[in-house]
């Protein structure tokens, strides 16, 4: 069945798949806009897997969109992530290592403050909330009392991965989920 709606950058993207038929990325998820598949279809730089039911038309030529593609050629993902407060914050699971307070208000706090020698580095740096990070202050943590529920440490790629996978996207077409989550241990 064709869509009479026009099709736009967000109405239909398709999910990138590594050649091993894995995302990319889980968080956040790879995605791509039709227009740069439909590029990559004509250069022959990915496999379609799956198919929205609206197509994309020329004077001359008529396609269907893909929903999910896969690269032709594997991308390693063993390099190390980068050090951005994002990253932070999906390692220690969008909460407050502190109190375990949710998402809202998030900041980041040095453990060992850096008017003590702490460094801005994987190994010093937490999620905290706000409230918490007022609190604890200038104070190292067993000055303040306050102790991070988990010490922190630079993750792999493939850490981050498996803890944005715990966080699904608003949307999820319906063609991509055997692709998202199809190594999880099936409920009996």
């Amino acid at each position: 069945m064709d869509s009479i709606r026009p099709i736009t950058e967000k109405a239909a993207p398709a999910l990138v798949l590594n050649a091993d038929f894995r995302p990319l990325s889980y968080y956040p998820l790879s995605l791509w806009g039709w227009q740069d598949v439909v590029k990559a279809v004509f250069l022959d730089r990915v496999e379609v897997i799956a198919e929205y039911d609206y197509k994309v038309r020329s004077q001359s030529f008529e396609m269907r969109l893909p929903s999910v593609i896969a690269l032709r050629e594997f991308i390693q993902q063993n390099r190390a992530p980068a050090f951005t407060r994002f990253n932070v914050f999906l390692r220690d699971g969008f909460q407050c290592v502190y109190c375990g307070a949710g998402e809202d208000n998030l900041t980041f706090d040095h453990v060992i403050p850096r008017s003590k020698g702490g460094r801005t580095s994987w190994a010093n740096i937490v999620a905290a909330c706000a409230p918490c990070n007022l609190r604890k202050g200038g104070r190292t943590p067993k000055e303040a009392g306050m102790f991070p529920s988990r010490k922190p440490a630079e993750p792999s790629h493939y850490q981050l991965q498996d803890i944005g996978r715990k966080f699904p996207p608003h949307h999820l077409h319906k063609t991509w989920l055997d692709y998202l989550y199809w190594d999880v241990e099936l409920e009996s």
